[in-house]
């Protein structure tokens, strides 16, 4: 039989075409993968934590004399005044006209006394401080007018100044509960040399300062000790979150550092600051059973008492510490990035991502600013609006086809 040219035709014809149809069958497929793009935006990194709550000043009111104790009918959570009546001590009889206790009451006054003298000190060295924080703001206000100072200068004195008012609001406390300590030990005192009566030997005991009780140590009527504990009182309005960070988290977290609560219980978040780092350390041992090196971080309420509701004493809340904050900077999510080995197989600081561009993955280098548990600070490397890959696996590789994942990918 004799082929036509035309047959020819299409025999070459239906060739190509089978060579095409098997080129493409074979040809690799493009790899779908996960993309997303680089923004601008605001970039935070954070230590996290659970914290507790802690009033800043807890005040024991204890037994200044061995006695009966009558019953105390306060409860937790009970508002006190300075000054009320909390608890009422009837002498037993022997010990209080021992010889012996009524020189260690003698004692307990001169003690009392002295610290009257160290509160009086205290407020006059925190009057000090008040007016140098003051004279102190007034000479960089003066300053400042000129641009020979800096907002961020007259900020810190500001603090400065609240501080030494602070410290001088805590000094005249120290000097009220003195005074009463002074109070208490002369009317122990008075007691142990008169006992005869009910009513001339009873001993009231008042409360230090104004606030609510926390724990009511011995609630009912029986005979007590000297040094008893029998009630702790404290202001709910003026407290405290205590964290304990590892002591290489607390570098990060210096005083001024600011501070978010979370998960306490209420709605939205409170604000905080970071008030001390403690300089000891301690070892914990984790859930895991690995040895820590802890150490406490204090942190301030900046939260009005309103604002944070009931939340009390020992509560148990979540703290972000804001350790780097930027605004305006390019941010790609933390799985999209990952470490780059150099020539020699290590990677201590390269970093690198891949890039989509013309439907094919290319890798390119980057230098981080920073990074967080779910974003990414691209300092230099990428621009705005670049397709990045996240989570690239190893079949992603610098030139290799990829097309954005969709819903049926999945």
């Amino acid at each position: 039989m004799r082929i036509t040219r035309r047959g020819w035709g299409w025999g070459i014809g239906l060739g190509a075409v089978a060579l095409g149809l098997l080129a493409w069958a074979f040809a690799p497929r493009p790899l779908p993968v996960e993309v997303a793009t680089a923004t601008i935006g605001a970039f935070e990194a954070s230590i996290d934590e659970e914290a507790r709550t802690r009033v800043r000043d807890r005040y024991v009111v204890s037994a200044p004399l061995a006695g009966r104790l009558a019953r105390i009918a306060l409860r937790e959570g009970d508002a006190v005044k300075a000054g009320d009546v909390v608890a009422t001590l009837a002498p037993a009889l022997s010990p209080m006209l021992d010889t012996r206790t009524e020189a260690e009451l003698r004692a307990r006054v001169e003690t009392a006394d002295a610290m009257v003298s160290r509160a009086r000190s205290r407020i006059d060295r925190a009057r000090v401080g008040v007016d140098q924080a003051r004279s102190t703001l007034r000479r960089d206000e003066a300053l400042a007018r000129d641009r020979f100072v800096s907002a961020s200068q007259l900020d810190t004195d500001r603090l400065a100044l609240r501080a030494a008012e602070r410290e001088l609001e805590s000094a005249q406390e120290d000097r009220h509960v003195a005074d009463h300590e002074v109070e208490q030990a002369r009317a122990a005192l008075s007691a142990a040399r008169n006992p005869d009566g009910d009513d001339a030997s009873a001993f009231v005991l008042r409360a230090p300062v104004s606030g609510r009780v926390l724990r009511v140590a011995q609630a009912s009527e029986g005979m007590v000790a000297l040094g008893t504990p029998l009630l702790d009182i404290g202001d709910l309005a003026d407290m405290e979150v205590v964290a304990e960070l590892l002591t290489t988290d607390a570098l990060k977290t210096p005083p001024g550092t600011p501070v978010r609560i979370e998960r306490w219980g209420g709605e939205g978040r409170l604000d905080g600051r970071v008030r001390r780092v403690e300089p000891a350390a301690f070892t914990k041992v984790s859930a895991l059973g690995v040895e820590e090196q802890r150490v406490r971080v204090l942190i301030d309420l900046l939260d009005p008492p309103a604002r944070r509701g009931a939340l009390g004493d020992g509560y148990r809340v979540g703290v972000r510490a804001i350790v780097q904050a930027r605004d305006g900077v390019l941010i790609v999510p933390a799985g999209a990035v990952f470490p780059h080995p150099d020539d020699t197989g290590n990677a201590p600081d390269r970093m690198a991502l891949f890039v989509v561009r013309d439907g094919r993955a290319r890798q390119v280098l980057v230098e981080l600013g920073g990074r967080n548990g779910r974003e990414a600070w691209i300092a230099k490397g990428l621009a705005p609006g670049d397709q990045v890959i996240v989570y690239p696996g190893e079949e992603v590789a610098d030139g290799r086809r990829v097309r954005a994942r969709s819903t049926t990918d999945r």
